[in-house]
């Protein structure tokens, strides 16, 4: 350069094996089934792929030259490579086809290191599967279209299709997490019904149908609403696009239903028991996505600090800065194993095991969730000025870091559904209690943490207590399973400064870890 040479800045980090390259990952997915995704996706190419299709922003096209409704969403090319790559690799089908909510869990977790927008749409179709099992005359439609490997992004019928992708339209104006307040309802049309309404949020508007919430004289009852009919295209309009804060390249719509044709979903009356299927597998890649997105993060913040020096010394090297990072790594590797623990859950289909699921997987989501937004912040500190900017990746990450906690149960409704879950299900309760049993005898900190937090809430805790209560519930689930699966120094620096008050409440406060074991088990 005619100005000066460039030096300290670290090179670009060229392709990256998600897979081989995290050994927390491969501890806890038993098999090899995901070394091919995790090697594509970390890939340079499709890392340029996913930050042009973050670049571009979907579009609405609501009519055609001839004044003709489209309704239609137009996406750049980047972002139906990244739904093809994942598509066909299994996201939303390895739990369905002989694989596992585990390595789908893991998939989440990949995807959402490199590009989480497309996750959103994949996610919802995955998690349509179990809810499509309460009317099989569609399920025997739909589900070898949702699990189909393969990508199909045409407007067409869902019969003449490849594959299908589904969506959720759930959320009115007036009602938000209250969706029995919803207003859409629903008129008998000979076998099938027409709905009328409106839906202040539709995830994914592209997707072949929706699962949605309307109202009829037997109650609040669940429908699927194609997209397509065959010959001409439903009565779903797409009124605009959200202008959202992260999540960029996956579109969210609101939209309105004008006599849209639609499919019985369930028994009448029951719609809140029929999709709450849905909404609980979604839950787990709610659950899982954080983790995912502080790994890319620390990823980015580990490549600079390796690589950049200052005051003569490289920042890795530098006692702060190893402390930061060492504490951060915690927050990360507890988030990873606590949700793929839970997706192990989601594999089991024992009475307890499913109640299991319910309280571990709203627990899992509540606490994942509010450590991810300080994790990405953190490490888009650590990087400094270049942190800021949009080419390290790393605004990606800080945006998307609230999306998870939001969707699918904002912090208060997961916490309340949490003392729900507890006071009705006795088998909940009890499958809980018997984990955090597991690893009393571990850690004498541990031990009396669990009776403090059993003294503490003898019985069922006040709703206003309700976010103490899931935050040290969670806390100690996480730290039984670390304490029973991570190396010493990850569990008892977790135990240390997450229980016995070695921290402070600001990332690297922490005293006392084994701050070389802890970065030394944190590859990239």
């Amino acid at each position: 350069m005619p100005t000066h040479t460039v030096e300290n800045q670290p090179p670009t980090a060229g392709d990256r094996d998600l897979w081989a390259s995290d050994p927390v990952l491969r501890a806890c997915v038993p098999d090899n089934t995901l070394a091919q995704y995790g090697a594509s996706i970390g890939r340079a190419h499709t890392r340029a792929t996913a930050h042009e299709a973050n670049r571009h922003a979907p579009e609405l096209a609501l009519f055609d030259t001839g004044g003709r409704r489209l309704d239609e969403v137009r996406f750049h090319p980047a972002y139906h490579q990244m739904m093809t790559l994942s598509q066909e690799a299994g996201y939303a089908a390895t739990a369905w086809d002989g694989g596992s909510h585990v390595e789908h869990a893991a998939m989440v977790y990949l995807a959402s290191q490199v590009e989480p927008g497309h996750c959103c749409p994949l996610t919802m179709t995955y998690a349509a599967v179990p809810a499509l099992a309460a009317q099989p005359d569609l399920a025997n439609l739909w589900v070898p279209k949702l699990t189909a490997r393969a990508y199909d992004p045409r407007a067409l019928p869902v019969a003449q299709k490849r594959s299908a992708t589904l969506g959720m339209a759930m959320t009115e104006k007036q009602g938000g997490s209250d969706v029995r307040s919803n207003t859409t309802m629903a008129q008998r049309d000979g076998g099938h019904w027409r709905l009328t309404g409106h839906k202040w949020f539709c995830s994914a508007p592209m997707s072949d149908g929706f699962l949605t919430l309307a109202q009829t004289p037997g109650g609040l009852t669940c429908f699927l609403v194609p997209r397509w009919l065959e010959g001409e295209r439903n009565a779903i309009h797409l009124m605009r696009l959200k202008d959202k804060l992260g999540n960029r390249s996956n579109a969210s719509a609101e939209i309105e239903y004008h006599g849209a044709r639609a499919h019985q979903m369930g028994t009448e009356g029951r719609g809140v028991q029929t999709i709450i299927e849905m909404v609980h597998h979604t839950r787990l890649d709610t659950a899982i996505a954080p983790a995912g997105l502080m790994r890319g993060a620390l990823v980015e913040a580990v490549h600079w600090v390796r690589h950049r020096t200052a005051f003569q010394k490289r920042l890795i090297d530098q006692p702060l800065m190893r402390t930061l990072l060492a504490d951060l790594m915690l927050d990360w590797e507890a988030a990873t194993r606590l949700a793929l623990h839970v997706a192990e859950a989601f594999d089991r289909t024992e009475p307890k095991d499913r109640a299991y699921a319910r309280i571990t997987v709203a627990l899992a989501k509540f606490l994942n969730n509010k450590l991810c937004p300080r994790v990405t912040y953190e490490a888009m500190e650590a990087v400094g000025g270049m942190g800021y900017i949009e080419d390290t990746g790393l605004p990606l990450y800080y945006r998307e870091a609230p999306l998870n906690g939001i969707w699918e149960g904002s912090g208060n409704v997961i916490c309340l559904d949490i003392l729900r879950t507890l006071a009705r299900e006795p088998a909940a309760l009890a499958a809980l209690n018997a984990q955090l049993d597991s690893a009393r005898g571990a850690d004498r900190r541990y031990d009396a943490a669990l009776k403090a937090h059993r003294t503490r809430w003898s019985g069922q805790p006040d709703e206003a207590e309700a976010r103490q209560f899931a935050e040290r519930t969670a806390l100690l689930l996480t730290a039984a399973v670390l304490l029973q699966g991570a190396s010493n120094a990850v569990a008892d620096g977790f135990v240390s400064t997450r229980f016995a008050g070695a921290g402070g409440q600001v990332a690297g406060s922490a005293q006392g870890l084994d701050v070389d074991a802890i970065l030394g088990g944190f590859d990239s």
